[in-house]
């Protein structure tokens, strides 16, 4: 027997009317299984996509031999840049398809997925070993990844807010994001640890690999926490509508039948990814390629910045349940219209002190999105087309503005000589951000569309 299930109380029932769900009462320990893993699998996804930002100079020494260390890194984000653009292939493909066979399943897959890739890396030989099909084989193994990826971030936020009471989502939803944290965490700090321990010809010749190689274990543990889960309450309440447990909605539907929620959820997706690829994935680089900052302690910054911002997290989390959604995202995205230049700079002053505080006025503005976006974009879409209606749009958006973010900001500093390029680029996503807040409902204390309202049991069954 199911642990969450559905329960109405007898003197609630007499007064409901007949178009009235009973609400859902879901078990604490299974809601906070289902948090965990999913947190734990977004961590070792994002363990990855950070290991592969902190070295993509040695990368682009390995894999894109050449004397101009800015076309190496150039090379080496253009790679980066791939994976996105197949993120929207990945999230047509399993955002559908976990709308139909249920959550729990697509996300064990797509974890499988994302260690094969990643682990893959690390057993790529090096140009100067295989010639070209080096970068071939990475770009592959980075296709893998984000075809995965697609699959993901939508997946993992709609099974922890279909899950969570309706009065806690946004708490509960943070401790996504807070995985996502952590996986940056471990993969800078591992990355630090190695620069300091290892030379600059170890580093280059294996020790890049050890990250890597890392991501096979990390996804058996998460694949087994998602493997031990069910399947989420509204998604079990939508099969039992439709014959033999296979709710089945065209692709089309997702799109044509949404497009006002997925316009939202693109200028939602755009402000907070620009920003988080901005400062957690670009300014490492940034520190070291264009300012000429001590790389181990522009890391360090770094570390500490989201070392901070995990602390915050939940508490801004449930500080969205409390005051809603959108002013801490509007909040947000003031900040950073408000705050770009001269947080930049202050991170060009170059002191540790100054880089440190204009880190991390970025990061705690950050921080309003990744507490309150794993709870406000699964609520812009109905239960039956929430995982694919919302990967099409997260990723869309992801893939054209977010992951693109340090190449086009390397190429535009490159073009133009204007070293202030990050902060008018979190400006003008800021500007779009607010205008999508601006046209958003709240949803904070409310039940998810399409489904029945959910609260919180006092104890396990």
């Amino acid at each position: 027997m199911s642990t969450a299930s559905v329960v109405a109380p007898a003197s609630l029932a007499k007064n409901r009317t007949a178009k009235t769900p009973d609400p859902t009462v879901t078990d604490p320990a299974l809601v906070r299984r289902a948090v965990k893993a999913a947190a734990l699998g977004n961590a070792m996804e994002w363990f990855d996509f950070g290991v592969y930002s902190y070295v993509a100079v040695t990368l682009g020494k390995v894999f894109f031999p050449s004397g101009n260390p800015t076309a190496q890194l150039l090379s080496t984000f253009g790679a980066f840049a791939a994976a996105f653009l197949v993120r929207p292939l990945g999230g047509m493909v399993f955002g559908p398809l976990g709308d139909r066979v249920g959550r729990q399943k697509v996300l064990a897959l797509t974890m499988i997925m994302m260690a094969a890739g990643t682990f893959a890396i690390g057993l790529i030989p090096s140009y100067a070993t295989i010639g070209v099909g080096a970068p071939i084989l990475l770009l592959a193994a980075r296709l893998v990844q984000g075809f995965s990826t697609g699959g993901e971030y939508a997946g993992a936020s709609t099974f922890i807010a279909e899950y969570a009471p309706d009065k806690r989502r946004g708490f509960l939803g943070s401790w996504l994001e807070f995985g996502t944290l952590a996986g940056y965490i471990a993969g800078a700090g591992l990355v630090t640890i190695m620069t300091a321990l290892l030379s600059a010809d170890d580093l280059t010749s294996w020790g890049w690999r050890i990250p890597f190689l890392i991501a096979g274990p990390m996804g058996i543990i998460g694949l087994y926490l998602r493997l031990r889960l069910e399947e989420t309450p509204a998604f079990a309440a939508e099969a039992e509508k439709a014959e033999n447990n296979r709710p089945k909605t065209p692709l089309r539907e997702m799109v044509t039948g949404q497009w006002h929620a997925l316009l939202l959820c693109v200028g939602l997706v755009l402000v907070f990814n620009v920003t988080d690829y901005m400062l957690l994935s670009y300014m490492p680089s940034y520190l070291t390629g264009q300012l000429h900052y001590d790389e181990t302690h522009g890391l360090l910054v770094v570390l500490g910045v989201m070392a901070v911002m995990m602390i915050a997290q939940p508490f801004v989390g449930a500080l969205t349940d409390r005051v809603g959604r959108r002013p801490v995202i509007a909040t947000g995205c003031a900040g950073f219209l408000l705050l770009s230049v001269p947080a930049l700079l202050l991170i060009r002053e170059g002191s540790l002190l100054a880089v440190a505080l204009g880190m991390g006025a970025l990061g705690l503005l950050l921080v309003c999105f990744t507490a309150a976006m794993p709870s406000a974009l699964p609520a812009l879409f109905p239960t039956k087309v929430r995982y694919g209606s919302l990967s099409i749009g997260f990723n869309v958006s992801v893939s054209l503005f977010g992951g693109t973010t340090p190449l086009v900001v390397t190429a535009l500093i490159g073009a133009t000589g204007d070293m202030m390029m990050p902060a008018y680029y979190m400006m003008a996503a800021a500007v779009i951000g607010g205008f999508a807040v601006w046209r958003m409902t709240e949803s904070a204390g409310r039940p998810l569309p399409g489904s029945a309202p959910s609260v919180a049991g006092r104890h396990a069954e």
